[in-house]
């Protein structure tokens, strides 16, 4: 190597090639995903059409399979299985209606990359069509993936967690206390109910093993709150005029540019949950929050909730509050309630639990 090169600019310099070649591989792997649904779409319809015109019967796929592996013995995707999933993907998304359109009314024309559904891999729309009958949710899924590039095991859990009917289905305050766009932003982050089946609890147990249990399982935890989320501590001291105070969990959130402060409560919602949040909020406000940050968004998730009184609560509420519940369908057994061992002890008693 040339003695007189700047070591810090090459290194520098090759971080851009670097850069540059991946763009690269990303933009051909999507041109690749692209070409080959439109071949799906194509073979799909076509197929049918044959079918109805000179009624054919199913077992025409199986000779349709064996010549075309013959003919492009390179090429996968032409078993009877994938003609089958052709075939349903092409039915699911060739209908009039305007949702329809909106995802594949130009998949037979070159702007085929401006469709979401040529924009997730083949894997992800086959999860999609297998697990969902409706076409607006399946729409809401194909998006989510696009936005938050969910692998297709992150994808099938929030479908079998059935995001798409508790996304932004909490009751919050947000339209009053928050500037638009960031209200609709906010209040799209926000779930009802959490689903905590991950947890292996007692069905009496009380906020600090919840809380215990969130933090042991932080993973599935930041993957049950949602893309943006970003873990900073629980029991967070903030010491307001010399007394000190500890909120639960404490979050940032990349996306919203803001700290979300969490409290958690293993009882049915009370009024009182409002106010003292409310104070939270404003410490964390006062004493963290920057002026490159937004406004503090809290966040009470308990056992239960009745939803009228939680609009009261929050009615005069001046600070961004949400109120939602979490759910949890498996309880520890009955002989491990005298004594709660560590989540670790209790998944090897039982086998593994869900991890």
């Amino acid at each position: 190597m040339n003695t007189q090169l700047n070591t810090t600019e090459y290194r520098e310099f090759l971080k851009e090639l670097k850069i540059r070649i991946q763009s690269a591989q990303l933009k051909a792997a999507v041109s690749v995903n692209q070409t080959m649904l439109q071949l799906y779409w194509d073979l799909a319809e076509r197929i049918i059409a044959r079918q109805q015109a000179s009624a054919w019967g199913d077992g025409i796929l199986v000779q349709i399979s064996h010549d075309l592996q013959s003919e492009f013995p390179d090429m996968k995707g032409f078993s009877v299985r994938n003609l089958k999933y052709m075939r349903q993907w092409y039915r699911f998304w060739s209908g009039t209606n305007a949702i329809a359109q909106q995802a594949v009314s130009q998949l037979d024309k070159p702007a085929i990359g401006q469709q979401p559904v040529a924009q997730i891999p083949w894997s992800h729309n086959l999860v999609i069509i297998s697990k969902i009958k409706e076409q607006g949710e399946a729409l809401f899924y194909v998006q989510q993936t696009i936005q938050n590039n969910w692998s297709r095991a992150v994808l099938t859990h929030h479908i079998e967690t059935r995001l798409y009917q508790r996304e932004g289905k909490a009751i919050t305050n947000f339209k009053a206390t928050l500037p638009a766009p960031q209200s609709d932003l906010a209040q799209q982050i926000l779930k009802d109910p959490y689903n905590f089946d991950f947890l292996l609890l007692r069905k009496k147990h009380d906020e600090k093993e919840l809380e215990e249990a969130l933090i042991e399982h932080v993973t599935r935890f930041l993957l049950e709150l949602g893309a943006g989320f970003s873990y900073i501590g629980r029991q967070y001291k903030l010491e307001v005029g010399g007394d000190e105070f500890f909120i639960d969990l404490l979050f940032y959130h990349t996306r919203l540019h803001c700290f979300v402060v969490i409290e958690l409560k293993a009882v049915k919602f009370k009024p009182e949950f409002a106010g003292k949040l409310n104070f939270y909020v404003s410490a964390v406000d006062g004493i963290l929050k920057t002026e490159q940050d937004n406004p503090t968004i809290g966040i009470i998730i308990c056992k239960s909730k009745n939803d009228v009184v939680v609009e009261y609560a929050l009615k005069d509420i001046h600070k961004p509050i949400g109120v939602s519940e979490y759910l949890i369908t498996k309880n520890l057994p009955i002989e491990f309630q005298s004594s709660l061992p560590s989540i670790e002890q209790i998944e090897a008693e039982l086998g593994g639990g869900d991890e």
